[in-house]
């Protein structure tokens, strides 16, 4: 089937000759095209329309047929929406928005810190803080104005007042895009094209949106004020003018004509108004329905602008059931320099907060950790913080929180305030428990232990709370359980030691990749995170792989000329570079690989030189000594250079002489890092 909205089957038929063919050669395959081509478009269930309310003046069974729903109890009525308004009824559509429920959560915390008397009813609708953001795209999380495609839109319009905004919520559709108008919109309000009104009357209708018709209303306008219609007529017009009926256009073009002679106005004029009326009614966008939008996008922006990280929070927290979303609002975060710290069993609520220019994690986005576990959690630690796992086992009702909300809150990194290591704080978990349930039903039972129930809610049992001396997890496992309890990284990722080869080599990352046009070259590193095997109808194996950047993730699709070279590649859990060309799809984008490489490999082979920076206090004997061996222990073919950096003086380069020409490979960068600080190697 075509990937075509709203594709019918006979269209399907005509445009893919698989079809045509399946159905020849398959008696089955034709029988079930002739069947459900008989079917389509036949009311197969009765649905309740999302927001569609409707208003009778008398009760509704008087004036149209009407059903009971099973599962709601609620009244409906038989008869869909555009029958209901023929026979005289009203409909309204009530929308809920989950931006209306961020703006209500960033006021509160707003409220709760920095201005308790904020009012978002009272905005100025002129802040050039919040059209400035607007204007740059940084719009992620901004109520209708976060897609790609507007943000591009945006960064060309510049709105600078309310009634741009207004104008990008109409604009930004299919319509308008494909027919030049929103081009024609941008160059005129930008004085790049002169704003022409064919008639006088025509400037205060059309002034703000300098000259381009964009609203309904404004088509309205113009017949009532050029030719004289009632509201009802004028909207009779629009309508007619939406559906592009050829036939009612050239009977309604009659009246419109005679009412313009009547107002005293030039009829060729008024003949080329009505055409270019006619033309424009068609992508006109209801001004009313996108004043509304425009009002919650300019609220969100405002508040993006003068309080990011209360509207950071509201919105992590507004997305808390999507991972995806809440990657995307993590990376959104951390590129305007806000912290987002991992959860906390001490410092954690159920929703994001707010702690100075920092958010903390909300538990209620810990996998595997109910709301009743976290009230439980909030209530043992209204009268004081846990100390230790111990503290927390023996507080908490342990009926409430299981072994498996435990051990999420371990990997997630939520009890690392304590100061235990999370692999020790793992193997201790059954003891902990076990400990706790005594000692909490001990305190139900109200008996007295051997060293009475006080002293045992403190938890001086035999030096139970001496944590097993064991290895920690290395940061590849504990990043691991970290995302298998988060469903992302949090306090680091496997890529993070690569983000200098990763700006190096990659031409974009996921959170970008959508802006690109369809079949464009590109080039991404990341890890791979899933991957399924197929078999082509040749018997050849091929690959589907999804993999993860430190933005996001995508699908790589993997043909069977390449897999077969790399099938082991993607197995291994080695940052990789993948090349190829990107496709986009009305669902989801994709890469069709063309080459797969290790990060390592395409490093140590693209390197020309090794730059080594130093400062003032890296020049004392024996941390010169130490560079001089480890370079030593890395010989290669790669010149290394010395940058000594004089603060607020100059810069000196020393090129190193043939005997320290080394291999640029990870473990000399993790050496040089180790030895001299993170950013104190590059290769060049």
């Amino acid at each position: 089937m075509p990937e075509v909205l709203g594709i019918t089957l006979l269209k399907a038929i005509e445009q893919e000759p698989k079809l045509k063919e399946m159905a020849t050669l398959d008696k089955r395959v034709g029988e079930l095209l002739e069947i459900a081509l008989r079917l389509e478009g036949l009311a197969r269930h009765a649905s309740t329309h999302a927001a569609g309310v409707v208003v009778a003046p008398d009760m509704l069974e008087e004036y149209c047929p009407v059903y009971k729903d099973q599962k709601t109890g609620v009244i409906n009525t038989q008869y869909s929406m555009k029958y209901v308004e023929k026979i005289g009824l009203v409909k309204f559509d009530f929308l809920g928005l989950k931006n209306l429920t961020v703006i209500d959560n960033a006021v509160k915390l707003i409220r709760a810190g920095k201005d308790p008397a904020f009012d978002i009813t009272l905005l100025d609708d002129n802040d050039p803080l919040s059209y400035e953001l607007i204007s740059e795209g940084n719009t992620t999380g901004v109520f209708q104005l976060e897609g790609s495609g507007m943000r591009e839109m945006l960064r060309e319009l510049k709105p600078s007042c309310f009634e741009d905004v207004i104008a990008a919520c109409a604009l930004y559709r299919p319509g308008p895009l494909n027919s030049g108008m929103v081009k024609d919109f941008i160059e005129r309000k930008h004085g790049r094209k002169k704003v022409v009104f064919d008639l006088p009357q025509l400037e205060p209708i059309l002034k703000d949106t300098y000259g381009v018709i964009v609203y309904q209303e404004q088509v309205m306008q113009i017949a009532r004020t050029l030719a004289g219609y009632s509201l009802g007529g004028a909207d009779l017009l629009r309508r007619a003018m939406g559906k592009k009926d050829s036939a009612v256009m050239a009977k309604e073009k009659i009246p419109f004509l005679a009412g313009a002679k009547v107002q005293g106005i030039d009829l060729k004029k008024a003949e080329a108004i009505f055409d270019l009326m006619a033309m424009f009614a068609e992508y006109g966008f209801n001004k009313s329905h996108s004043a509304a939008y425009a009002l919650i996008a300019y609220q969100t922006a405002y508040l993006k602008a003068h309080f990011p990280v209360e509207f950071m929070a509201a919105l992590l927290t507004e997305d808390m059931g999507n991972t995806d979303k809440i990657l995307k609002n993590i990376n959104d975060c951390r590129g305007m320099g806000i912290e987002v710290l991992p959860p906390d069993i001490n410092d954690s609520d159920f929703s994001f907060r707010v702690i100075g220019n920092s958010i903390r994690f909300g538990l209620g986005a810990i996998k595997n950790v109910g709301e009743g576990a976290i009230l439980a959690i909030l209530e043992a630690r209204h009268a004081e913080r846990f100390t230790d796992i111990f503290s927390f086992c023996e507080r908490v009702d342990l009926r409430k929180v299981n072994k498996r909300v435990m051990e999420s809150l371990v990997k997630s990194g939520a009890f690392d305030s304590t100061g235990a290591g999370r692999s020790s704080l793992f193997v201790a978990l059954e003891e902990a428990m076990s400990t706790g349930q005594r000692i909490q039903q001990e305190r139900d039972s109200s008996q007295v232990s051997l060293f009475g129930s006080a002293e045992v809610g403190r938890g001086s049992i035999n030096g139970a709370r001496r944590l097993p001396d064991i290895n920690e997890w290395d940061e590849k496992q504990r990043l691991n359980l970290e995302k298998e309890a988060l469903g992302f990284y949090i306090t680091g990722h496997p890529l993070g030691r690569y983000e200098a080869e990763i700006r190096r080599f990659a031409s974009t990352d996921t959170s970008q990749i959508s802006e690109l046009a369809d079949r464009a070259e590109v080039r991404l590193c990341g890890i791979v995170v899933a991957q399924k095997e197929h078999m082509t109808k040749k018997g050849e194996r091929m690959g589907f792989v999804t993999i993860e950047d430190l933005a996001g993730t995508v699908e790589v699709l993997v043909l069977p000329n390449i897999y077969q070279q790399v099938a082991e590649l993607l197995k291994s859990d080695e940052p990789l570079l993948f090349t190829g060309q990107f496709e986009k799809g009305e669902k989801s984008n994709k890469i069709i690989a063309s080459a797969i490489q290790m990060i390592r490999e395409v490093n140590e082979r693209e390197t020309r030189s090794v730059r080594i920076t130093l400062d003032r206090a890296d020049m004392d004997p024996a941390r010169l000594t130490g560079l001089r061996d480890l370079l030593g222990r890395h010989r290669g073919s790669c010149p290394s250079v010395i940058h000594v950096v004089i603060p607020d003086l100059c810069t000196a380069v020393v090129p190193l002489s043939e005997n320290f020409r080394v291999a640029p490979t990870e473990s000399l960068s993790m050496e040089v890092k180790g030895l001299l600080g993170y950013n104190a190697v590059t290769f060049v």
